[in-house]
């Protein structure tokens, strides 16, 4: 059976009119958990029921992958990066990478990320009641903690640059991902930009590889290159070749910057609409801390911290929709499944469904007590994705989210302009259309 959904005329007026996220989330409500949408010759299913999360994930992980979904993003930001691979080369790729991001391993990096929010907050002191540009200042400080992370990168302008040439890269593949492309050989200022700034990067990288190779390996600094430089493939002794690990590289700041600088950005929102949580955030911080720096082990007595940054991984998942294509025909719930649809599923809306969330529109850090987590449907919350294909930074982004917070709300709680009410919108990843401004408060 063919599962009902909105027509291509109503679904691209909602697009032109009430954007992405809203257009989607009315089908929802109209036609169900699972409809589908014509665009031209594209097929899309989207799926909100968390039994779909695991069916495609999990149960039936084998029958779908990230194939013609992610040629924009395999062409033109990650290369064959593990967000973008699949099969046998993503299979290697991710065996090779996945003892790096255990949460032991992740932890070596605790010591970076406490330096850069100190850093942070230092600055912050000089600027108490200034208007900044939040999310600038989110991406500033993840920016820094990636690059250092992955390359042991120390100077300022080097951060900067690496970080707006990679910015404008994800600009350009989210551009290209919701609006009709024009052909690259076309010389407009945009395809200029995303061409020395791909340019720039690879170069970079490449210099870095290269300088390093040029030292004995026991001078490597501890870090990211380093470790995907040694690994080595445990059935064929191969390394990485160098456009690979170019990728990996392009990758691992892609998403271990973006992602996290989205979620702190909107904990700050959250915590300034909610102010009965950021009073409770700031009295366990206040109570286990006493005004000292946090450092890895006091994360363990800060679980309201811990659940606050689940909660807005739960109402403002920085991925709100991700695409699985069908290998082979199936059947999700009681719908056909014909092969090489793809597949939307949606952290946003999922996360939103009454039937699995009390209130769901409420910011509530409570649901992330250890009883109610335990007691919830395992797939009604997948910011990071799920099954063998779950983000591979999920280990890194929660601690450095988890440390931010624990370090800069300690020292402040920004507030939003009077009058001030966000518009939400989904351009590869979810953001706020109008900024988010907020007035530095010194505590």
């Amino acid at each position: 059976m063919r599962p009902p959904g909105p027509s291509t005329l109503g679904f691209v007026k909602g697009l032109a009119t009430r954007g992405f996220l809203a257009t989607v989330g009315d089908a929802w409500r109209e036609h169900g958990d699972v409809f589908e949408v014509r665009l031209g010759s594209r097929r899309m299913l989207f799926a909100m029921h968390p039994d779909a999360v695991k069916h495609v994930n999990v149960t039936n992980r084998e029958g779908y992958d990230k194939l013609a979904s992610y040629d924009t993003v395999r062409e033109f930001l990650t290369g064959q990066g593990l967000v973008a691979s699949t099969g046998d080369v993503w299979r290697r790729q991710r065996r090779l990478m996945a003892p790096f991001f255990t949460p032991a391993a992740v932890g070596a990096y605790a010591d970076v990320m406490i330096r850069d929010a100190v850093e942070l907050a230092d600055r912050w002191d000089g600027m108490d009641g200034q208007t900044v540009e939040i999310a600038e200042e989110m991406t500033r400080v993840t920016a820094a903690i990636i690059l250092r992370s992955m390359f042991s990168t120390e100077q300022l302008e080097s951060i900067h640059r690496m970080k707006d040439a990679v910015e404008t890269m994800i600009a350009f593949a989210n551009r290209r991902l919701t609006l009709p492309p024009l052909p690259m050989w076309v010389p407009t200022p945009m395809h200029r930009r995303y061409k020395a700034a791909r340019a720039y990067v690879h170069h970079e990288i490449t210099t870095l590889i290269g300088e390093r190779r040029a030292v004995p390996e026991s001078d490597w600094p501890d870090d990211f290159l380093s470790r995907l430089m040694r690994a080595r493939d445990p059935e064929t002794g191969e390394p990485m070749s160098e456009e690979l690990l170019r990728d990996e590289s392009i990758t691992i700041f892609f998403a271990g910057h973006e992602t996290t600088a989205r979620t702190m950005t909107f904990a700050w929102y959250a915590l300034a609409a909610n102010p009965s949580v950021a009073e409770r955030l700031h009295e366990e911080l206040d109570r286990e801390l006493g005004g000292r720096t946090p450092t890895v082990e006091d994360l363990f007595r800060l679980p309201y911290t811990l659940q606050t940054v689940k909660e807005v991984l739960r109402m403002y998942p920085a991925a709100p929709f991700y695409m699985r294509d069908a290998i082979g025909a199936d059947r999700i719930g009681d719908f056909d499944v014909e092969p090489g649809v793809g597949v939307m599923l949606s952290p946003y809306y999922t996360h939103r469904h009454p039937d699995f969330w009390e209130a769901p529109d409420t910011f509530d850090p409570d649901r992330w007590t250890p009883e109610r987590e335990k007691a919830r449907h395992k797939h009604a919350y997948h910011p990071f994705a799920a099954g063998p294909r779950i983000c591979i930074g999920n280990n890194f982004s929660l601690l450095e989210s988890h440390l931010l917070l624990a370090v800069l709300a300690q020292r402040f709680a920004p507030g939003l302009p009077e009058g001030y009410a966000p518009r939400w919108e989904m351009h590869g990843v979810l953001g706020i259309t109008n900024g988010l401004p907020m007035v530095l408060r010194k505590r």
